[in-house]
């Protein structure tokens, strides 16, 4: 799907729910989503993934080294609705072990960039938990800025989050 200097972005597949346990039954990975994933709710995010696939043709993608195939995680897009509006976001999980190599970013400026060129949206944004600093670090060096900060319910807990944007860059 998409390449970088490092990485390759691909569409997860049938059968990969144990790679994405990997990462998403972390409690260290998912503390932003109020602990760590069950066998269950990782099945429903590879199947949510796999109609956002055929719904939308993209969703969150598995992210791998280039050269070992090593799994490091997901990046990619996803529709999501914040007090109301539908809005573009590019979101990432990163094994704990590949953490502070530079993959989240370098997998969220090359989602940014094929949402602007491939499937030309005019903005993107990321949705960020106001605790999880190493994230909106990451939007931040994605050229993002806070457009405004609001409140979400997960899991029965309220959760304040920021959204951060950044808009397609005017061609002349």
């Amino acid at each position: 799907m998409i390449e970088t200097s490092r990485l390759r972005l691909r569409e997860w597949r049938i059968g990969e729910e144990a790679l994405l346990a990997r990462f998403l039954s972390d409690e260290r990975v998912m503390y932003a989503y109020e602990g760590a994933f069950s066998e269950a709710e990782v099945a429903h995010w590879l199947q949510w993934n796999l109609a956002s696939y055929e719904e939308d043709g993209f969703g969150l993608w598995a992210v791998e080294d280039k050269v070992t195939g090593k799994l490091l995680g997901e990046c990619g897009l996803t529709w999501q609705v914040v007090e109301g509006e539908k809005l573009l976001e590019i979101g990432y999980h990163l094994l704990y072990d590949a953490w502070h190599n530079g993959y989240a970013q370098e997998a969220a400026q090359a989602v940014r960039d094929y949402a602007f060129t491939t499937l030309n949206a005019q903005k993107v944004h990321s949705i960020v938990r106001d605790t999880n600093l190493a994230s909106m670090n990451v939007a931040i060096r994605n050229g993002m800025t806070v457009e405004k900060r609001f409140v979400k319910e997960y899991k029965g807990v309220v959760m304040p989050h920021y959204l951060f944007a950044v808009e397609k860059p005017k061609t002349t």
